[in-house]
């Protein structure tokens, strides 16, 4: 078995980081058998190095090893790609064409981006693992191939199953062996090792001496977060030694190269689920709003109509001072004149006169002027009324055995709280 030191000379790979070490031990260690192996990381930090490993140390190693990114194939072409297809399959397909798994038989095929296959191509894939057959595009024939599989994803394989976009049955038989390769912000200690041999290969590439890091820049080298990592480092530093003339590189014309470096890297935390009471959705707004106005307007009926049978307003004023306070606020009593005569000239009626009508007296055709204010509360709309009742019933849950934290989660009174419970038959 060949050393990781000799692995990380023969394949090109910078780096002593205890993670990345045990990813390529791992590698080593899975190559002589046929397991299925799914390498997962970030994009950009070189997930393609461990199926070469694994190929190069197989007993298939002579055979054919063909790598596919998944994510550039179109998903009307994917199946053909892999399974081939026969004559007149489809539109344009003129002759018999091989697929990847017919072509690699005997060796190994990587596929990479795996988490970006169509469901569909997923069954097909899951066939092959299970006993080696497929068919192609176009044929009833099923035919065998002994390949073995090495998938490669920078997806969150958990969250593709709960999403339903990725198959679990074949996700645990892809991950049989999982290898994780890290990010490069986890590999400290790489950065500025993979910056200069970068910074050699492009000195020599374009036959110009070889930037040089200040101190100053090495430090912020490494403390920049790399999103994509090796990848960006090495576009960085060819941006480098190509654009510049200085050979040693400063803070500030480093910093010029890399976006967002002044940013903060500390964490945020994002809330992501939602809660029961949150009225997220604008319906649920909407409703939220008409109900609160429905609570208003049965109030203001209910303070309208002691108005009308009461002479003595300054007594209803003093009874009723909590809920006036909550419609008009707290200066109840200039706004409840303000709105008195806005109600009266949108509604085109006549100011009452208290004082000509007793409250023991109220004469049948009084009585039938006003008894609009009882008919509006019973035109209410089946949406509504249901959209009033699940309001109720989550206030309920959330204060169990509290109905005045309810009532005031609602805006509405304990009392017109508890006429709804009955009335809903809650």
């Amino acid at each position: 078995m060949e050393s990781i030191q000799s692995i990380k000379q023969r394949f090109e790979i910078i780096g002593n980081d205890l993670k990345l070490n045990r990813a390529i031990e791992k590698a080593i260690q899975v190559a002589p058998t046929d397991i299925s192996v799914l390498v997962t990381g970030e994009s950009g930090v070189g997930k393609e190095s461990i199926p070469k490993i694994i190929h190069s140390l197989s007993h298939r190693k002579h055979a054919k090893y063909i790598a596919v990114n998944c994510g550039a194939i179109p998903e009307g072409t994917i199946d053909s790609e892999l399974f081939g297809h026969e004559k007149g399959a489809f539109t344009g397909a003129t002759q018999t064409r091989s697929g990847y798994f017919e072509v690699a038989d005997g060796g190994t095929i990587f596929l990479d981006e795996v988490g970006e296959l169509p469901l569909t191509t997923q069954v097909r894939l899951l066939r092959v693992l299970e006993n080696g057959e497929f068919l192609k595009v176009g044929s009833s024939q099923v035919q065998k191939t002994n390949v073995r599989i090495v998938a490669a994803t920078n997806i969150n394989m958990f969250e593709a199953i709960k999403k339903e976009k990725f198959r679990e049955d074949l996700y645990y038989r892809l991950s049989t062996v999982e290898i994780n390769i890290p990010p490069l912000r986890e590999r400290k200690e790489d950065i500025h090792l993979l910056f200069r041999k970068f910074a050699s290969d492009f000195g020599q590439k374009y036959k110009m001496p070889t930037i040089r890091l200040e101190e100053d820049a090495v430090q912020l080298l490494l403390k920049y977060r790399w999103p994509g990592n090796i990848r960006q480092l090495r576009n960085i530093a060819e941006q480098v030694s190509v654009l510049e003339e200085k050979r040693n590189i400063s803070l500030g014309t480093l910093n010029s190269y890399l976006p967002n470096a002044g940013d903060s890297n500390l964490p945020a935390v994002i809330k992501k689920d939602k809660k029961e009471g949150d009225f997220s959705s604008e319906r649920e707004i909407l409703y939220k709003v008409l109900f609160d106005m429905k609570g208003d307007l049965n109030d203001l009926k209910k303070l309208t109509l002691e108005l009308l049978k009461n002479d003595n307003g300054e007594k209803v004023q003093e009874e009723n001072e909590t809920l006036i306070r909550k419609i008009y606020g707290s200066n109840g009593e200039n706004n409840l004149k303000d709105e008195e005569e806005e109600a009266m000239e949108v509604l085109q009626l006549p100011e009452p006169k208290i004082e000509n009508h007793p409250p023991t007296n109220i004469s049948p055709i009084q009585e039938d002027k006003y008894h609009f204010a009882e008919e509006i509360e019973e035109e209410e709309t089946l949406s509504l009324q249901e959209k009033e009742i699940e309001l109720i019933k989550k206030s309920l849950e959330r204060n169990r055995g509290k109905r005045k934290a309810a009532a005031a989660e609602l805006g509405i009174s304990e009392r017109t709280l508890y006429r709804k419970i009955k009335q809903y038959d809650l």
